[in-house]
């Protein structure tokens, strides 16, 4: 399946291979100094996002002064199209560039912009997202961090769980509770907190991966002050920064999961007649997630989308996913213990890359039924806004 653009996308993709083939950073420097987090970029990675910022290929949706171009949805596609041929991270601050960075161009202030996001953007600092509590995962309306306004400052006592890369990030983008008495929807808003501020207190833990695997964070918040102009939005209005937040991260969010099942399709080598009809479903799932997904990419250009039609590829998307981790993995025997490093399968821009072991990436896949809307949430909002049902 091919899809095919107009003269003028042609030429945007055009010009973006000629600037990665021009200043992609050379592989032998990307190779010697590897992320160890999602805030954790290396010196080399710092300059290459610098660049692509300084030249409006970070993220080319964003205006000019963002590090972008006011790219079209199309042209969005076909940017992370070829990255994805070359296995390319766009930045190794994921949640830094394309959530909150992204959440401060809409709902920031000029001098929040100025002091956060353009330095996140550049790579100048990095940044994590603090929404999961030990009872507010999939609910995250029912987190219980409290910040309580004290003259100029708030005072914020809490815990956040899963908040990835904390330890490695600057400021936390941080869903706290500032009304006890509202609807639990109305009283969230969302302050920007420093992590060296004197009460914030980061443990980063293993995950099932591996003690190498060091990512996941629980940050602990005893009467940390933090100044009233880092509360990003309205008081009480996080419930609609957080939204916009996650937007962001699901726009083209089914892309990633069709690039990771490719991926899968390149590396896998079947052995067996079951192998195989298991390495036939992952290509047809592929096929169909594209298909789907290319559909929503028209709708989405002609300002048409619907939040309901993205469930269902994220849901299909992250559940191909796993399916095909777990049919490799079981169809590679012991060889799926191996971390492709040492054979050579890899890309030393991509953070995956560097534990993506058959094993690795069947544990890994998990996360992505849950990163983004766990599959439970995708299928309650299916069933009522794309399906019409009413709620059990």
């Amino acid at each position: 399946m091919q899809l095919t653009f107009d003269p003028a996308v042609e030429a945007f993709r055009a010009e973006f291979i000629e600037f990665l083939d021009t200043h992609l950073p050379d592989a032998a420097v990307a190779s010697a100094e590897r992320s160890s987090s999602s805030a954790h970029v290396p010196e080399w990675a710092r300059q290459w996002q610098r660049l692509m910022f300084d030249n409006g290929w970070l993220h080319p949706g964003y205006p000019p002064e963002f590090g972008g171009r006011n790219a079209t949805v199309v042209e969005q596609y076909v940017y992370f199209e070829e990255l994805s041929r070359r296995r390319v991270y766009q930045t190794f601050n994921p949640q830094g560039v394309g959530i909150i960075a992204a959440s401060l161009i809409h709902f920031g202030t000029t001098e929040q912009q100025e002091r956060w996001a353009i330095p996140i953007l550049r790579a100048e600092r990095t940044a994590a997202l603090g929404m999961s509590e030990p009872g507010a995962g999939s609910d995250l309306a029912s987190l219980r961090t409290r910040a309580v306004l004290d003259n100029d400052h708030f005072v914020v006592n809490g815990q956040k769980v899963w908040t990835s890369g904390a330890h490695d990030a600057d400021v936390l983008f941080t869903l706290v509770r500032t009304d006890q008495n509202a609807p639990k929807h109305q009283g969230i808003s969302v302050l920007l907190i420093p992590t060296d501020l004197a009460g914030v207190t980061r443990r980063p833990f293993a995950s099932a991966c591996g003690q190498d695997d060091i990512d996941f964070n629980e940050v602990f918040f005893s009467d940390v002050r933090v100044p009233v102009g880092n509360l990003v939005g309205e008081l009480n209005g996080g419930w609609q920064v957080a939204n916009g937040s996650l937007g962001h991260e699901r726009t083209l969010l089914w892309l990633s999961y069709a690039d990771r099942l490719q991926e899968f399709i390149e590396d896998w080598r079947p052995a067996s007649d079951v192998d195989r009809d298991a390495y036939a479903t992952l290509v047809m799932d592929d096929w169909a997630l594209r298909l789907m997904g290319s559909a929503e990419l028209t709708r989405a250009a002609r300002g048409a989308d619907d939040p309901s039609r993205m469930s269902v590829l994220k849901l299909m998307g992250s559940e191909a996913i796993q399916a095909a981790a777990d049919a490799a993995f079981n169809g590679s025997g012991s060889a799926g213990l191996i971390d492709p490093a040492q054979t050579g399968s890899f890309s030393p821009y991509h953070l995956e890359s560097y534990t993506s072991s058959w094993f690795t990436r069947y544990l890994r896949s998990f996360g992505a039924t849950i990163a983004g809307g766990t599959s439970e949430i995708q299928r309650n909002i299916i069933a009522q806004r794309a399906l019409g049902l009413p709620r059990g």
